[in-house]
């Protein structure tokens, strides 16, 4: 059976809803596709945001040969079988590679000279952050447009689109707990609809049966649970810290936030009590980034578990503060003669670098700063 999202898919930017933006009147996305233009490009944007609906909205607009392959599942056979398909006029040849950021290296080059030549209009689309998942080579072949989350007015219109009543109750709580997702909230919809007469708050719920968590990632919730999961780890509590590590995976946060957390946290509350947290951090943040959801979740548990279990110590932290604090009060001092580089002859007779030992044990403060602490002395061994 086709899903219902499928069914409703706008097929013009007639029915297309939001992302006003891009395809707004007098916008680039609509420009080029109400002038044909052929080339080119990559849609960035949280799930659900209608990336795949405005690539194939644009390959129709173009009269393209269209083909689709998820980055997930395909290879380079694939694209070489798109590329080696006759056509028979001449039509540009468009694929639409979802998930692009799944190739690896060695994918995207063997995909970058037909992208080069022409012989691939190529459309990727990617949840992820492009500079760190699409090779450069590739990406600067590539005009990127940036999706928005839908606004709670496109979601309502995304909706009506279904052709379900839906009460005002039921429909104001599955705008909030889509979170800008319209493929999510019309899988919902969808659901219930198959076990339910009507769709109200309470077949909603009873159809979902799971307890949704109220986490906005732009909202203050957002901001509560990092925060709670930072403290925790900070008070050396991990059954704490592993519950807020859950709460925010069940919510949708992107893994990788939460792993740049855990390096920060590493040298801003652990530091030198233990330096091998950072190492620790590190790994998990490449972990997630290798490996992804849902197996990176042991991962980011066990970097969890080890940091709060860590030894804490801010000195590091408070050093640095200190120290940005100086360099802002006192501005450029002069650095001390003893340490200046000395290239020249004439640098050398002015007194650049005269008495430097590599193991002086002057201090190399500037005057103005001499005897400063920022460091305790058991923190420098």
């Amino acid at each position: 059976m086709d899903p219902l999202a499928n069914k409703i898919r706008p097929q013009n930017l007639d029915e297309y809803v939001g992302q006003q933006h891009l395809v707004g009147p007098e916008k680039p996305l609509r420009l080029a596709i109400e002038q044909g233009h052929v080339f080119s490009f990559v849609l960035w944007g949280t799930p659900g945001t209608g990336k795949t609906t405005l690539a194939r909205i644009y390959a129709n607009a173009i009269n393209a040969d269209f083909h689709e392959l998820s980055a997930v599942s395909a290879g380079k056979d694939d694209i070489r079988k798109i590329v080696n398909k006759p056509l028979e006029d001449d039509r540009p040849r468009v694929l639409f590679l979802d998930e692009i950021h799944r190739f690896n290296k060695a994918q995207q080059d063997f995909l970058l000279p037909f992208v080069e030549s022409g012989e691939l209009v190529l459309i990727g689309a990617t949840t992820e952050n492009l500079s760190f998942e699409i090779i450069p080579a590739l990406l600067s072949r590539l005009r990127v447009f940036v999706l928005e989350e839908f606004t709670a007015e496109d979601m309502a219109a995304i909706i009506s689109r279904t052709g379900f009543k839906i009460d005002t109750d039921a429909k104001n709580w599955l705008i909030e707990m889509a979170n800008g997702d319209a493929r999510q909230a019309i899988t919902m919809i969808e659901n219930t609809a198959r076990l339910y007469e009507t769709i109200t708050l309470e077949t909603l719920k009873e159809t979902l049966q799971s307890k949704f968590l109220r986490y906005d990632k732009k909202g203050e919730e957002h901001y509560n649970v990092i925060s709670a999961f930072i403290k925790s780890m900070r008070a050396s509590q991990p059954d704490a810290a592993i519950y807020y590590l859950a709460r925010m995976i069940e919510g949708g946060e992107d893994p990788k936030f939460i792993a740049r957390r855990m390096v920060i946290f590493a040298s801003e509350d652990i530091g030198l009590a233990q330096p091998t947290a950072l190492v620790v951090a590190n790994a998990v943040f490449q972990a997630v980034t290798t490996i992804g959801l849902p197996e990176c979740i042991l991962n980011l548990a066990h970097g969890v578990a080890y940091l709060a279990n860590a030894a804490k110590d801010r000195s590091a932290n408070d050093a640095i503060a200190a120290a940005m604090e100086d360099a802002k009060k006192y501005g450029n001092l002069p650095v001390p003669m003893i340490l200046r580089n000395a290239p020249t002859k004439m640098m050398k007779s002015m007194g650049y670098g005269k008495g430097y030992e590599k193991y002086t044990q002057e201090n190399l403060l500037p005057d103005q700063l001499k005897g400063k602490k920022y460091l305790s002395s058991k923190n420098k061994e």
